[in-house]
């Protein structure tokens, strides 16, 4: 009977999305649309070089760029600005995503929280991150504080209305149960509340980890001597287009690999929705 049941679930879905594709097949069209991309951003640099249509110095290939970031590996730059980069955003990101969890909860499960925190909460959202960066520099300075207090507001909202989403959409006849089981207090959040809420706390935890280091090119160019941000600042100062992709590129795989992390994470903590 089990079998069966599988079987159907498997047909509606395959009717409904199409047949699943092997874990090969995936990957294959992954690397197929990567190196498509780069055939033509490869292709439109020859055709500026060849048809003389503008500078070519505008949009250099895909060789000039990787040439460049290689010669900032070679000479031991490249390094310390990708850690630069890195802990500002981990820091930043994990204090963001720390409040945002915490608060999202208590809101999400307690009214007077909610009623409090949450109008608060709306008035700060729709201001721009940007708006308020010239703040955190009056405030601390254009130091390391600035930059991580800039990447933990913008954050730090996805992360609080997911979570919030995600504990108010909890079936309430879940909740009685567990209380008629006699779970109260701490163990009702660790075992039912946090578990049933978990896909929208990952699904608010991807998108910061995008915000971050989206924002984080933002603060790196005001008062930075390290990061991607500086590099991508410092070569458009000196017009070194060839660096300014490259240290974005850099940032576009630093940022895929981590909301591929959050996925991964995603896996493991939501196995149930993940069936074999």
């Amino acid at each position: 009977m089990a079998s069966f049941v599988s079987n159907v679930s498997t047909l509606v879905e395959s009717g409904l999305r199409g047949p699943a594709l092997t874990h090969r097949y995936a990957l294959a069209l992954r690397v197929g649309a990567v190196l498509a991309f780069l055939a033509l951003w490869s292709g439109l640099a020859g055709l500026v070089v060849v048809l003389r249509l503008f500078n070519p110095i505008f949009l250099p290939g895909p060789w000039l760029v990787l040439g460049s970031l290689a010669e900032l590996a070679a000479k031991g730059q490249l390094g310390g600005h990708v850690v630069a980069t890195l802990e500002r955003v981990a820091i930043g990101f994990g204090i963001g995503a720390a409040l945002g969890v915490a608060l999202g909860l208590a809101a999400g499960y307690l009214t007077p929280v909610r009623n409090v925190v949450e109008p608060v909460v709306e008035m700060l959202r729709p201001i721009p991150p940007l708006a308020v960066l010239p703040m955190f520099i009056v405030w601390v300075g254009i130091g390391e504080p600035s930059k991580i207090g800039f990447i933990t507001y913008a954050t730090f909202f996805p992360i609080f209305l997911t979570t919030v989403t995600g504990v108010r959409q909890i079936d309430p006849l879940l909740l009685r149960a567990a209380r008629s089981l006699g779970a109260r207090g701490l163990p009702l959040f660790t075992r039912v509340i946090l578990p049933a809420a978990l896909p929208d706390i990952l699904i608010g935890l991807r998108l910061g980890v995008a915000l971050a280091f989206f924002v984080i090119v933002i603060s790196e160019f005001i008062g930075a001597e390290q990061g991607l941000g500086y590099l991508i600042n410092d070569g458009r100062n000196f017009f070194l287009v060839p660096q300014m992709l490259g240290a974005a590129v850099v940032l576009g795989l630093l940022g895929y690999g981590g909301s591929e992390l959050v996925r991964l994470l995603e896996r493991r903590l939501t196995r149930w929705q993940h069936p074999a």
